[in-house]
């Protein structure tokens, strides 16, 4: 039960962090915002993993790659996406197209780990794959036959591919390492591998400037939206698997939605309201714990 709650509280953690991208978008480069979210968060990592562990353990060399993979996906290119994104695309649209993850994780679960899928996952999937795009389209899908999508959108997806690819490597990260230990090191990795765009693009001169309300923000998504919601998410892939955590995260948009809704002032269309509604139904289908029509009564 204890880790059911907490995976709600990531859901809650991450519909928050579309509101402070979103806040941060049109006043903070992406490469900027991601760069002070990760430094941020791995240092406080750092001290948490001395505190509770005494030390950061050393990492074989399978682990090093797992790291590294993990660092590139989840956080490098992920970041990259998201705050490129946000500048172009509100931050409930975005919430309900990175919805799409639950799905992807679990046709790669069922691809890589052979894990069979019951018929309530075959109907959930391309229903939330509909409902992804009825959102990105904004009500009319037949345009992504017509290459009528916007930059934004793409930029949205590839940080469902990226996030996809963060979880699975995940799994095999986890292995002789604990959660806190995994996100710590990974963290250290994709701070890094942000350090060199970041550099480039002048983010240590620009974060001189920045109002006490983007470090807010970016303070925000370093402690909830990473080090709390990335260690208890790493927490239910050990407990109950990346498929069962997954289902959680459909939560995130509905929270993303609401709070884009209140905070920001963002309209709700029917595009947003029907297509979110088919993603969250759909990716509850595909993820449902005991799969609904195979119950044994």
């Amino acid at each position: 039960m204890k880790t059911y709650l907490k995976l709600f509280a990531v859901a809650f953690f991450w519909g928050g962090t579309f509101v402070a991208g979103r806040f941060l978008a049109g006043n903070v480069q992406p490469v900027s915002s991601a760069f002070f979210r990760f430094l941020i968060a791995s240092t406080i990592l750092l001290l948490a993993v001395w505190r509770l562990e005494g030390r950061l353990h050393r990492l074989s060399l399978r682990q090093s790659l797992a790291v590294f993979g993990l660092g590139l996906s989840g956080i490098f290119t992920y970041n990259l996406f998201f705050f490129n994104g946000l500048t172009l695309v509100g931050a409930g649209r975005a919430a309900l197209i990175i919805a799409l993850n639950p799905v992807a994780i679990t046709l790669c679960s069922a691809l890589i780990y052979r894990e069979v899928l019951p018929l309530s996952r075959i109907i959930g999937i391309p229903l939330s794959v509909l409902g992804a795009l009825v959102v990105i389209t904004k009500g009319h899908p037949a345009l992504i036959f017509s290459g009528g999508l916007g930059r934004g959108e793409l930029f949205i997806f590839g940080c469902v591919l990226s996030w996809t690819l963060y979880s699975i490597i995940g799994k095999s990260a986890m292995r002789g390492l604990s959660p806190l230990a995994a996100v710590c090191w990974s963290s250290m990795a994709g701070t890094l591998l942000l350090l060199v765009p970041a550099l480039i693009y002048g983010s240590l001169t620009e974060a001189l400037g920045f109002s006490w309300s983007a470090w807010l923000s970016i303070g925000y998504l370093g402690l909830f939206g990473t080090v709390i919601g990335f260690l208890w998410y790493f927490e239910g892939i050990q407990q109950i698997g990346p498929s069962r955590a997954a289902v959680f995260i459909n939560f995130v948009p509905v929270n993303g939605v609401l709070l884009a809704t209140l905070l920001l002032g963002e309209p709700l269309d029917l595009s947003l309201l029907g297509g979110g509604a088919l993603v969250v139904v759909g990716a509850y289908l595909a993820n449902a714990p005991r799969p609904m029509f195979w119950r044994n009564y």
